[in-house]
C-alpha cells in the first residue's frame, strides 16, 4: 500500500490517519519539508484554511508541497484542503495562497457558519452501495469547475466532490464517517 502524509499542521488529522490505516496504508504526518520524503500522497484534511496556509507558509512546508503536487502527487483535500488545491479562492485573506492543484474556484465557509452544519446523503459516483453520508462543517461552496475536472457529487446541482486525475476533493468531511468509501476511491487513484 502506497505512504500517505497527511498535513498535520492543523485540523482533523487523527480521524483521516484512522480512515487510511483500516485501509492499509502507512501513514505520515507532514509537519516540515522533509517530511514529504517517500510519501506517495497526501491528504489535507478539513480545518481552519487562513490558519493552515499561515502554517504552511511558517513550517516552510508550502512551496515544497506545491512542487510536489505540481509533479503530480495525488492528494485528498476535504473542507479546507480542497480551499487549499483549488485554483482560486474567494473570501481568503488576501495574502492567502492555495496550491492550483485542481481547476476550481471555491468561497470560503459558503454554506454557513458553524450553526449551519448539516448531513447529507450523497450519491457519489463510483461508489457503489448506499448513499454516502456527508457531514457539512463551515464547508466551501463550489462556484466555478474547470476543465478536465469531473464532478463526482453535487447538491441542488452544486458540485461538492470533484476529481481531476488522482486528486479528489470534497467539500465535506468523509473522515468524519464511519464509511471508508472516499478514502477508498482516493486510494485506488493513487495505486491505478
Amino acid at each position: 500500500m502506497p505512504k500517505v502524509g497527511i498535513l498535520a499542521l492543523q485540523g482533523a488529522v487523527a480521524e483521516h490517519a484512522e480512515a487510511l490505516r483500516e485501509l492499509d496504508a502507512v501513514v505520515a504526518e507532514l509537519r516540515a519539508p522533509e517530511h514529504l520524503a517517500g510519501v506517495d500522497a497526501v491528504v489535507l484534511p478539513g480545518g481552519e484554511s487562513t490558519t493552515m496556509s499561515l502554517l504552511l507558509e511558517s513550517s516552510g512546508l508550502f512551496d515544497a508541497l506545491k512542487e510536489r503536487l505540481r509533479d503530480g502527487l495525488p492528494a485528498l483535500g476535504t473542507c479546507a484542503g480542497m480551499i487549499l488545491l483549488a485554483t482560486d479562492v474567494v473570501d481568503g485573506r488576501p495574502d492567502q495562497r492555495s496550491f492550483g492543484a485542481i481547476d476550481l474556484t471555491v468561497r470560503r465557509n459558503a454554506w454557513g457558519r458553524q450553526v449551519d452544519s448539516f448531513e447529507q446523503d450523497l450519491d457519489v459516483r463510483g461508489l457503489a452501495g448506499d448513499p454516502f453520508p456527508a457531514v457539512f462543517i463551515r464547508a466551501p461552496r463550489v462556484e466555478r469547475v474547470g476543465e478536465g475536472v469531473e464532478v463526482l457529487a453535487e447538491i441542488d446541482g452544486e458540485a461538492v466532490v470533484c476529481r481531476s486525475g488522482r486528486t479528489v476533493v470534497t467539500a465535506f468531511h468523509p473522515e468524519l464517517s464511519d464509511d471508508l468509501r472516499i478514502h477508498r476511491l482516493f486510494l485506488e487513484g493513487v495505486t491505478a
